[in-house]
């Protein structure tokens, strides 16, 4: 984790202190370092704080793995690791250049929706996207929209 040391003096004293220089997600204004056990994944939005340039994506918070199957079995054995969205910043290539060139500290990374299915992510996604126009726009960083969505993730029971 990249840290900053800085030696700071006052009249009544010197301090030294460790600053945590990472910029880590928010959502609904509160820093975010773990996800809620539920979530599939979520929405976000990545904005450039030196021109105001966004970009709208998703992110899976866990990945799903297999493992060869056991001697005498056949089926695999399964299991789920942390995706790697605390370092996340993107998939546009335009915009990972930008965070090399500016830094870190440059960008914030915001979640917009916590989602529980993989339907809901690829939709809530794609409509922030239409909705926002980000094909639209120079101010967005986005240069395509895919998304393959059923209806059966998404639409909620009618009681």
């Amino acid at each position: 984790m990249p840290i900053a040391l800085v030696y700071t003096s006052f009249p009544s004293g010197s301090i030294f202190l460790a600053l945590n220089t990472t910029m880590n997600w928010q959502y609904q204004g509160n820093e975010i370092t773990n996800l809620p056990e539920q979530v599939v994944g979520f929405v976000y939005q990545i904005t450039n704080t030196t021109n105001g340039r966004m970009y709208i994506g998703k992110k899976l918070a866990r990945f799903k793995r297999s493992r060869p199957p056991l001697k005498g079995r056949k089926n695999k054995r399964r299991y789920s690791v942390d995706s790697d969205w605390r370092d996340y910043y993107g998939s546009s290539d335009e915009l990972t250049a930008d965070v090399i060139k500016l830094g870190k500290e440059h960008f914030t990374r915001e979640i917009l929706f916590y989602c529980y299915s993989k339907a809901e992510l690829s939709y809530v996604e794609a409509r922030e996207q239409f909705a926002r126009k980000v094909l639209e726009s120079n101010d967005y960083y986005n240069g395509h929209i895919r998304v393959r969505v059923h209806g059966k993730g998404i639409l909620k029971n009618e009681e």
